[in-house]
């Protein structure tokens, strides 16, 4: 399934890359350029999505399938309901975190299988597929060191965790530089958010 009016990027990386910082500023690059520009992520990007991130995030004990599935469940949900009627209405669809995510997080920090997990979350978001993902790159010990003395289920993992977990990020945009930018997020924010707002131009997004 392809967009096809709107605009649809997702940002991707480990915790504490400021994914979330990029989201804020990219959006008010759209909006000072006249687009109309929803923000959401996953999970957590709808009312039952949000059930679901904080049953999995900071509830009890829960099995990586069955993590695997609650996630691709947020997924859907989000898509039907918040990402494709923005995207049919021509909107930019900002989201922080997408089907990358699950693929880096469970295929290959919880080991499942990145190949398993890709397809369980493309049947999830019925092949929806972001114009353009923006990587923001950062070392496991530095996005801890961000993060500070709170941990959610998933920042709690171990740096070998998050290793993983980056090196998958990495591989995904190496396989398809067509689809994926990667930035530095040990950088300063004003450049890479230059860099970013300079490549959704470079695709004829804006």
């Amino acid at each position: 399934m392809a967009a096809r009016e709107g605009t649809f990027i997702a940002f991707e990386g480990g915790d504490g890359a400021g994914k979330s910082t990029q989201v804020r500023r990219l959006a008010q690059a759209f909006e000072e350029a006249g687009r109309e520009v929803v923000i959401t992520r996953q999970p957590g990007g709808t009312t039952l999505g949000g059930e679901l991130r904080d049953l999995v995030l900071h509830g009890g004990a829960i099995t990586p399938r069955a993590e695997a599935l609650v996630f691709a469940a947020d997924k859907a949900q989000h898509v039907e309901e918040v990402i494709l009627p923005s995207l049919e209405e021509g909107a930019v669809v900002i989201t922080d975190r997408y089907t990358d995510s699950a693929i880096a997080y469970q295929g290959a920090g919880r080991d499942l299988g990145a190949a398993e997990v890709a397809q369980l979350q493309d049947w999830a978001v019925d092949g929806l597929v972001p114009h353009l993902t923006v990587v923001v790159d950062i070392d496991p010990g530095e996005g801890r060191r961000r993060r500070g003395a709170v941990h959610d289920r998933m920042e709690s993992e171990t740096d070998g965790f998050h290793a993983a977990v980056r090196g998958h990020f990495l591989a995904l945009a190496e396989s398809a530089p067509g689809r994926y930018l990667v930035v530095d997020g040990a950088a300063a924010p004003d450049e890479v958010a230059r860099l970013v707002w300079q490549r959704v131009t470079q695709d004829g997004l804006a």
